[in-house]
């Protein structure tokens, strides 16, 4: 509010637009306020001191309030020319598009129709250019423009529109979806970084099940996770997809509940049945058990950060959470103690539980992992001791050698 009517009060024409709007109207608390204006950067930031300009493909002002920003941009133009302010790539995709305008040709550079109201604060209306009001009450997502060429502009917005669909329960209008799928290719070249983050967006926001099957429909999953989807084509008795459903269904309950999601466990979830199959690969050939497994899990995430730019601190907790598995299976002597002292250990038990609830792991494992946990310390022992049958031939050998009472000490005098 203090940026819309201090943007008012110098003159210029503010607006909320976007999905503020749109989640306002459908009675859902907002994550963000996007700000928009017939004010250019400089003269945002003359405004308000607390701003900072970023960005090269779109410059945008970030107006902080502690923690807090709202994102404050310009009106963007409809001059489809290429200039020094407006540069495509030979494959039609925006690099840098700083060409300024009226909220009338803003309104025709957004994506979808129902991100295109504009509310107005000198007199609390929103402004519907492009039917997004009859869209929205209908539940459609709709590319504003020929679809084809908006993905080719940006191909990211196809994974925003498989975000909005799963996550607003909207349906993709057809053109839309037909356009994807002619065009989901382009999605390759986007730099790894935002795909990555794309990601994120797409399975931390509490309808990662919905996107997966949304993902897999329209073709785009295959780009964003080869091997995985490749993998899916080997199921056995629905394994690993059951897998896979059961990981993102847990973590969108776990949303629901407000409690937090790990990336890290997810994209471990994401990796482990093509890590299984290239440590398969190798053990063929020959080798030790543990080595397959770390050469695999080496190999599939230099594969997939070439898609996905994951971060070091990320695949280091996945390889954690996989390397604990095998060691779920020693349950006899100080190993399962120190292995609870393990810092990933709650994250490697419940991805034991994952394989155990869908085939990947033994049931009764699992079972015995969750009573050893809550065991005190007497029972923890007696659940860790060697089984009596195992004791070594020297006790034998002693027993019988009272028993006979043969070449007994002579006692000293």
């Amino acid at each position: 509010m203090k940026v819309l009517y201090k943007l008012k009060k110098e003159g210029f024409d503010a607006y909320l637009v976007g999905g503020c709007v749109r989640d306002l109207l459908l009675g859902r608390e907002p994550k963000d306020f996007d700000v928009v204006t017939n004010a250019d950067p400089e003269e945002i930031r003359k405004i308000f001191r607390n701003c900072r300009l970023i960005g090269r493909r779109f410059r945008l002002a970030h107006v902080h309030f502690g923690r807090e920003v709202i994102e404050v941009a310009t009106f963007r133009g409809e001059d489809a020319k290429q200039n020094d302010k407006q540069i495509l790539n030979k494959e039609g995709r925006l690099l840098r598009d700083n060409v300024y305008g009226t909220i009338e040709e803003d309104v025709w550079r957004r994506d979808f129709t129902v991100n295109a109201l504009y509310y107005n604060i000198k007199d609390y209306s929103v402004v519907d250019y492009v039917d997004g009001m009859d869209d929205h009450k209908s539940g459609i997502l709709r590319l504003i423009g020929d679809p084809e060429t908006r993905f080719r502009e940006d191909p990211v917005r196809m994974l925003r529109a498989v975000r909005f669909a799963a996550k607003l329960g909207f349906s993709v209008h057809p053109d839309c979806q037909k356009a994807i799928h002619t065009t989901a290719a382009l999605l390759e070249s986007i730099p790894s970084a935002r795909l990555y983050d794309e990601v994120l967006k797409l399975f931390l926001a509490g309808s990662a099940l919905q996107t997966f099957e949304l993902l897999r429909q329209y073709g785009l999953f295959q780009v964003l996770f080869p091997a995985t989807d490749n993998s899916l084509s080997f199921e056995e008795e629905g394994f690993p997809k059951l897998f896979l459903i059961r990981a993102l269904q847990n973590s969108d309950n776990r949303i629901a509940e407000g409690k937090t999601v790990t990336a890290y466990f997810l994209l471990a979830a994401f990796m482990w049945e093509p890590v299984q199959m290239l440590a398969k690969e190798l053990l063929k050939k020959g080798g030790d058990e543990y080595m397959a497994y770390q050469d695999a899990a080496n190999e599939a995430i230099s594969r997939q950060i070439k898609v996905t730019a994951m971060p070091r601190h990320i695949t280091t907790a996945m390889r954690e959470v996989w390397s604990l598995q095998p060691k779920f299976n020693a349950r006899v002597g100080a190993k399962p103690s120190r292995l609870l002292t393990h810092p990933r250990f709650r994250a490697g038990y419940d991805f034991l539980l994952l394989r155990a609830e869908t085939g990947g792991a033994d049931p009764e494992l699992a079972e015995w992992w969750a009573r050893y946990q809550s065991a005190n310390e007497n029972e923890q022992r007696k659940m860790t001791a060697p089984a009596r049958n195992n004791q070594n031939k020297k006790t034998g050998m002693k027993r019988n050698y009272r028993r006979t009472g043969q070449n007994k000490p002579k006692p000293t005098e």
